[in-house]
């Protein structure tokens, strides 16, 4: 069975007033004395020897972000995630900053980047891409066999990635607006030259070979800037999915983690097999990850067999029926069935933010809700 990770990117705010909190620093130090505690006192283990199970730095001083180490059960997985989210929660407390799931910070705020080499290095080569940037993303790790493995798998999954991004889709409030959009993270992203969807890459050669030219014209400064909405992981034997808005639910990055897997699983057999990609160009795809940042699961997407527009309910059906075989050998298929009926019932993380703001009428509350539902909190 395939391994399964995750990244989330977290938010630091103050509830009280929902303005960002450039204290990410110090909510990593209290972190590290909390760990350094437990594992003194005998309560935790040292820092781990493989990838994941931490919490890092990231762009902004209003950030941080949590990595789980992988899995194959997804319990275990929503386990860790949750720990992390407290981990950080409790870290934050302590310097009076609360942690949220939200892709973009929904009140007015003016980024501050963290001060390091490479982040100076961005802040000249892209000004105001790099000092305007404040978003957070959820990032789905599936482990792979061979980097071959992984570029076939790439070339298969790219037309189901805007549906990953409808019911990932959090963050409707930018810089105290209503954007008009379900995920509007996916929209900021994509300013930056590398990012969104690709076309069909076809070998590991062909793959690699782009990436040199794109780092040779100056555009990107190295792999880590590879900001495709899916990519061979330059650090880990993994497709790295990085389409998704951080879900509000811890529960909904689970869902998130077993569709993908089930998705690379699906995609995996039919590269083994021979069977040819689906032929669709990048910008239709581009116009169909548009479809689903836009509306989320409460309108039309992109259907990938017609592309034509379909209601959400039944792109989701044919997701869920093209991943069922995979989705049924990982002893996941109960779960996705229960996390997508949740979903629907209840609506995405951008559905959630806006009801209660259609309640209240205060971007305040919001955020005073984003910082409970990411602690588990709200139901």
């Amino acid at each position: 069975m395939r391994t399964v990770g995750v990244e989330e990117e977290l938010l630091l705010v103050e509830s009280a007033t929902g303005r960002a909190l450039s204290v990410a620093a110090q909510v990593l130090a209290n972190a590290t004395a909390r760990t350094a505690r437990a594992v003194e006192a005998g309560d935790a283990a040292g820092p781990p020897t493989g990838p994941g199970g931490l919490l890092a730095r990231e762009l902004q001083q209003q950030q941080i972000e949590t990595e789980t180490r992988p899995h194959t059960d997804l319990g275990a997985l929503e386990q860790e995630l949750r720990t992390w989210r407290s981990t950080a929660s409790q870290a934050a407390r302590q310097v009076g900053a609360r942690v949220a799931a939200s892709g973009l910070c929904p009140t007015p705020v003016a980024p501050r980047v963290a001060d390091t080499e490479r982040y100076r290095t961005m802040i000249d080569r892209y000004g105001i891409l790099t000092t305007d940037h404040l978003t957070c993303g959820c990032h789905v790790h599936v482990g792979v066999e061979s980097r071959e493995e992984a570029v076939g798998v790439l070339d298969r999954i790219r037309v189901w990635l805007p549906v990953l991004l409808a019911l990932s889709s959090n963050s409707p409030y930018w810089q105290g607006k209503d954007t008009a959009y379900a995920s509007y993270r996916w929209m900021v992203q994509t300013r930056w030259p590398s990012a969104g969807p690709t076309e069909l890459f076809g070998s590991v050669r062909a793959y690699d070979d782009l990436v040199t030219r794109m780092i040779g014209t100056g555009g990107i400064l190295d792999t880590g800037m590879v900001y495709f909405d899916a990519r061979a992981s330059a650090r880990y034997p993994t497709v790295e999915v990085r389409v998704a808005d951080v879900c509000l639910d811890p529960a909904d990055a689970v869902l998130l983690a077993a569709l993908t897997r089930a998705l690379v699983d699906t995609a995996a057999g039919e590269w083994a097999a021979g069977e040819p990609p689906p032929q669709v160009p990048g910008m239709l795809l581009r116009l169909a990850t548009w479809h689903a940042g836009r509306e989320g699961v409460t309108g039309d997407l992109v259907d990938p067999a017609t592309l034509r527009p379909a209601r959400a309910g039944e792109i989701l059906a044919r997701l869920l029926e093209h991943v069922r075989p995979a989705l049924r050998a990982n002893d996941d298929e109960a779960r996705a069935e229960a996390g997508l009926d949740r979903i629907l019932a209840r609506g995405t993380g951008a559905d959630r933010q806006r009801a209660v703001m259609d309640h209240t009428g205060r971007l305040v509350d919001v955020v005073a809700f984003i910082v409970r539902a990411t602690a588990g909190m709200e139901g």
